[in-house]
């Protein structure tokens, strides 16, 4: 094979991954950030400044964290954070929002500083890592099939798309995946008809107003909901594809990002964990010390997203929720095997690590905190517990 098409066949997996991976984050949850802004008071053209702030300040953070550390480091926005606002930020100002964001910032910044987050993370075994990951993923996967009762044309040529892909041109499954969902979405007259006009937002300073009662009743529910459900998770995904990324450095710079930015519109950047296991499968490529260029891609794409403004959150939200579940839960396949592969593994931990994985798939939220800090912690408990004297 002459070298320039090895190249190619290398390149384009990771770019694809790149892609899917900005394409699932904003797909999945723009409409919940959409909602949470409106619940703060944003206009509709605030909307588009934020979002712009957001994805350029994604895009800096992963490329500068990708390439410090030269492994597949994704940023994003806190999606049960943004769920939690749309219940919690009525009557509040934009300006009140944006105290409470900066005020979570600063408390995820001093976590990071005392090392706290880090010795947190370096007392989970690696199969509980795998178990929770496999529990966030598992909803992925159950949704990859369920568009056959909504839209069977839709999801089952995805799915034979998919198959035949993996059979032929097995590095290429999703691009054609991708490609084979938009025509048939095509043909039904699914796609966007009209698309927004506002391209380039540019982001105007709003002054934080620091509310005490708002603080203690949003602020640090927020804190804790994006600690255990969007940062722990992120390190932990990490953690489960043997990528040593420091949790400190990585929690600090992002909360850093977070409250310098958070007047702007970047009221969230945490590290991703979703998104990021996009990039670490062994379809991206099949050496793993190489497959930080998928992240480099998906941080280009999120600056193009974020100088875009709205616009491509606009057009991803419109598109059809069977085509985006299909394809995440395609895209995750691997990843999904895997994590539960590595979590059973080990005997001695098989136990522990079956609770983990239960409660985290199970979605259960008690007092605010998520199924995955819950399925964690209870996978904990249990390795303690069974550990032969």
């Amino acid at each position: 094979m002459p070298d320039s098409l090895r190249r190619l066949t290398h390149l384009l997996p990771l770019l694809s991954a790149g892609l899917v991976a900005v394409l699932v984050s904003y797909a999945s949850s723009a409409a919940i950030v959409f909602q949470a802004l409106k619940a703060a008071g944003a206009t509709p053209h605030q909307l588009g400044e934020w979002l712009s702030t957001l994805g350029i300040a994604m895009g800096l953070t992963t490329l500068a964290l990708t390439l410090r550390y030269k492994m597949p480091i994704l940023t994003a926005w806190s999606t049960p954070g943004a769920a939690l606002l749309v219940t919690s930020l009525h009557g509040a100002t934009l300006a009140q929002a944006v105290g409470i964001f900066m005020f979570a910032s600063a408390l995820t910044l001093l976590c990071a500083l005392t090392g706290l987050f880090t010795r947190l993370m370096n007392t989970i075994p690696l199969a509980l890592a795998n178990a929770m990951l496999a529990g966030i993923l598992l909803r992925f996967g159950l949704s990859t099939f369920q568009g056959l009762a909504v839209d069977p044309l839709l999801c089952g040529s995805m799915c034979a798309a998919y198959l035949l892909a993996r059979r032929l041109l097995s590095r290429f499954a999703i691009v054609l995946t991708l490609i084979a969902g938009l025509l048939v979405a095509a043909g039904q007259g699914t796609l966007p008809s009209s698309l927004p006009t506002a391209v380039l937002a540019i982001p105007h300073w709003v002054t934080p107003d620091f509310s005490l009662p708002l603080l203690i009743g949003v602020g640090l529910p927020w804190f804790l909901v994006t600690m255990a459900s969007q940062n722990a998770p992120g390190i932990a995904t990490l953690q489960a594809f043997n990528y040593p990324a420091p949790p400190s450095p990585l929690l600090g710079w992002t909360a850093l990002t977070s409250l310098l930015l958070a007047p702007l519109g970047g009221f969230s950047i945490c590290i991703a964990a979703i998104s990021a296991a996009l990039c670490m499968g062994p379809d991206v490529h099949p050496d793993p010390h190489r497959r930080w260029l998928a992240a480099i891609a998906a941080g280009g794409f999120y600056l193009l997203a974020g100088t875009l403004g709205g616009w491509l959150a606009v057009v991803m939200v419109q598109l059809s929720p069977t085509l985006i579940n299909t394809l995440a839960g395609l895209a995750l396949l691997s990843t999904l095997g895997g994590s539960l592969l590595r979590a059973l593994q080990p005997d001695a931990q098989r136990e522990a690590a079956l609770i983990a994985f239960l409660i985290t798939a199970s979605g259960v939220t008690l007092w605010g905190i998520s199924a995955a800090c819950w399925g964690l912690l209870a996978g904990v408990c249990c390795l303690r517990w069974l550990r032969p004297r």
